[in-house]
């Protein structure tokens, strides 16, 4: 009976404490990454759009109102933007905002990442040329 008991233990728990423990830190450590982590990044991004906000942008509101901001009131958190040919204009807050529909330029940091990566797409594997571009 007693080579029993100890066969059922050993099969109840193959692992041992230390194999649960890391089975538990990998538990949390994919959460971190695929939950928490992109809800932070995104709610960074947000603030920085928020925060980048100028007079003259194009906005659309978490309602759908779109309009343009004609006054920006950091001491109350708020922006006033006119709608329509008609300029009515309206007070929101800043969390209201939705998007930015105003392109701007990119920063001169942005652009060279973008000239990078257009000679790299020139060159083959290992940065040889590709045989289209050898015979023109």
């Amino acid at each position: 009976m007693n080579f029993l008991n100890q066969v059922v233990l050993a099969d109840a728990n193959p692992m041992g404490t230390y194999g649960m423990i890391i089975i538990w830190v990998l538990v949390f450590a994919a959460m971190y990454f695929f939950i928490l982590r992109p809800s932070s990044k995104k709610k960074k991004e947000e603030a920085q759009m928020r925060n980048s906000l100028e007079i003259g942008d194009e906005i659309t509101t978490i309602g759908g109102i779109m309009g343009r901001v004609v006054a920006i009131k950091d001491d109350e958190d708020a922006i006033i933007i006119e709608t329509g040919s008609d300029r009515v204009k309206m007070k929101f807050k800043k969390w209201c905002i939705s998007t930015v529909d105003t392109v701007k330029e990119a920063p001169a940091k942005e652009k060279s990442a973008d000239e990078k990566t257009e000679k790299t797409e020139k060159k083959g594997l290992f940065g040889k040329k590709k045989k289209d571009e050898e015979n023109k």
